[in-house]
């Protein structure tokens, strides 16, 4: 799979990820549920990949738009949006998925709190922005 991802440092986690049976092997992602997620370019067309940190819930994967508290959502969510085919890779496994962006409510709270349990930050994210940081869900096709 290939794509190019947004930055230097995705590139070297993307290819620690790959290298490694699908884990990181040194950096602030090691032991953490990681996944590549592999959009269309909204505006290229061309395939661009990203690691992100996921939870599940069921057999869905879950991922979080937050860049961090940016005041703007990251260039993976807005690809998704406009095409919502996408490729996941997790461990060793490559599949398809439609990606749904949860409404704001109960649910998209449940799944953001639950989310966060591991990696706390993602509370202080979205406490650093006025957007509501979009919770995607990930479902194979």
């Amino acid at each position: 799979m290939s794509g190019s991802s947004y930055s230097p440092f995705n590139d070297a986690l993307i290819e620690d990820f790959r290298a490694h049976g699908g884990e990181a092997s040194s950096g602030p992602f090691v032991g953490r549920s990681l996944l590549l997620l592999t959009t269309v370019g909204a505006r290229t067309g061309e395939p661009r990949t990203v690691p992100l940190i996921y939870s599940r819930d069921g057999d869905r994967y879950v991922v979080l738009a937050s860049k961090g508290g940016a005041p703007t959502d990251p260039a993976w969510y807005r690809n998704l949006v406009s095409d919502p085919v996408v490729t996941v890779e997790v461990g060793a496994e490559i599949v398809k998925a439609r990606a749904t962006t949860v409404p704001p409510g109960a649910e998209r709270d449940r799944l953001y709190a639950q989310h966060a349990v591991p990696m706390p930050a993602f509370l202080d994210y979205q406490k650093k922005t006025e957007r509501v940081i979009p919770v995607v869900v990930l479902e194979r096709v």
